[in-house]
């Protein structure tokens, strides 16, 4: 089967044609990194270093090609699909100085004149799995600490974003020795392929949750390490005494921005009962002013969802609701597969809008009889990614941040957008195995070797 790229924009532009790699292929390609990691392994902290700064230049130096591919490709805007291209490089520059960090500590030994150190060392050939909507920033957000620490990574892209990884993989791997980073295309059998081989010493995941509970089962079953981030419900909670045209702006974006496709987009508007008529109103607005059709047009906010399928999906979850749709709800006269940003008020916190990600520019309005209430709407899903609050009562806003049940909470910030120097991850079903990005990147792609020397 062929993997085919076309553009969410106009589905008749096709970007590519690939054939898939099957298991065989997928098995040299590790066999291949296994061959490379160790020279690499040995490789100077300093000449890694080097590379990685190497990589991030050459990035720049073509970030506007780059990021015309993302536009075409997934249907990213271009106000974010160039912002993602600066990332990239800012993650680069990033792991290109935190690979010269210390490797190890020395720790008080036993014996007199004993030396007792604690060192950290790569654990060898890295599987990345990745998907579609970010297709520079969570390829380099994995690649880049597994390459710094010393590994050799694999990755398989989303089938939806062939392009824009070979064209990645074409400006970084100059800079690497051969085999450190490959990259294999395919569906699902190649991943299982890369989770499933046993050269694969740790796994990293951004995905859908049945496809990354795959991934944890078969990686966990063979006994290497595996991290799994697999999307979120995210709340946005509006108390009384918030200021409402920063929260309907910063609101309306992070949920439908992108045609609402990041796992950190905003599905669900929380408001408290005493700002819910004034906020309802002034939220409606917000979203229907958003900028739809072609992502290529500075202005354009939304864009395209990725697929007709996903289209059809987020209209099928909207008609089931049993809400009230205030602001879009059908898809637009355009060849692409476009939504109208849609907001729906819901009488309760359940069906599909309130319990189950959509992935697409929707979301759910509710409404909470007070600040404790509105909690626990927040936190009665199954996922834990990010739930931001809007409030201008500091004393309340870290009383109640505590309460959520989500691995980043953001106080009157958008529930999109993340510092790639902190740690990335969430609770609940959202998130399985260790934080990804920062420091805590060297704790998933290192391993720690106690080193005893007596004279």
């Amino acid at each position: 089967m062929t993997i085919t790229s076309r553009s969410p924009h106009d589905p008749a532009d096709v970007i590519g044609e690939w054939e898939p790699a099957g298991g065989a292929e997928v098995a040299a390609v590790i066999d291949r990194a296994a061959a490379a990691a160790a020279g690499w392994a040995s490789t100077p902290a300093a000449a890694r270093a080097a590379a990685l700064a190497s990589m991030a230049g050459a990035l720049e130096e073509r970030a506007g090609e780059v990021t015309d591919l993302v536009i075409r490709e997934v249907g990213k805007p271009r106000s974010e699909a160039s912002g993602e291209v600066a990332r990239g490089v800012a993650i680069l520059r990033y792991f290109a100085q935190a690979a010269l960090l210390p490797d190890g500590q020395t720790l008080p030994a036993a014996s007199p004149g004993t030396l007792l150190m604690a060192r950290h060392r790569p654990v060898g050939v890295t599987g990345l799995v990745t998907p579609w909507n970010f297709p520079v920033a969570i390829p380099l957000w994995k690649a880049a600490p597994s390459l710094a620490f010393g590994n050799a990574a694999v990755l398989k892209p989303a089938e939806e974003a062939p392009a824009v990884t070979l064209l990645l993989a074409e400006i970084i791997t100059p800079h690497l020795p051969p085999g450190v980073f490959q990259v294999i295309l395919g569906e699902a059998e190649a991943g299982r392929a890369l989770a499933g081989h046993p050269g694969v010493a740790a796994v990293s995941f951004t995905g859908s949750v049945p496809a990354g509970r795959e991934v944890v089962a078969r990686v966990a079953g063979r006994g290497p390490r595996v991290q799994a981030e697999m999307g979120g419900l995210n709340a946005s909670v509006v108390l009384a005494d918030a200021d409402f045209d920063r929260a309907a702006t910063a609101i309306a974006y992070a949920a439908m921005g992108y045609a609402g496709q990041k796992c950190t987009a905003t599905s669900r508007i929380i408001v408290e009962d005493a700002a819910y008529a004034a906020f309802r109103d002034q939220l409606a607005a917000a979203v229907a002013a958003l900028g739809v059709l072609d992502p290529a047009k500075d202005g354009t906010l939304v864009g395209p969802v990725i697929s007709g399928q996903a289209r059809d999906s987020a209209l099928a979850a909207i008609a089931g609701s049993g809400g009230t749709v205030l602001a879009g709800g059908t898809a637009l006269d355009a060849p692409g597969h476009y939504l109208a940003p849609t907001l729906v008020e819901l009488g309760s916190p359940e069906g599909p809008l309130a319990t189950e990600e959509v992935f697409a520019p929707v979301a759910a309005l509710l409404r909470a009889s007070s600040a404790e209430a509105a909690v626990q709407i927040a936190n009665g899903v199954r996922y834990g990614l990010v739930t931001s609050l809007f409030t201008q009562d500091l004393g309340r806003a870290l009383r109640l941040a505590d309460q959520f049940d989500a691995g980043m909470v953001r106080v009157n910030a958008p529930t999109s957008g993340v510092d790639f120097h902190a740690p990335f991850g969430g609770a609940k079903q959202s998130s399985y195995g260790p934080r990804e990005q920062g420091l805590a990147a060297r704790d998933f792609y290192t391993e720690t070797r106690t080193v005893t020397i007596v004279p």
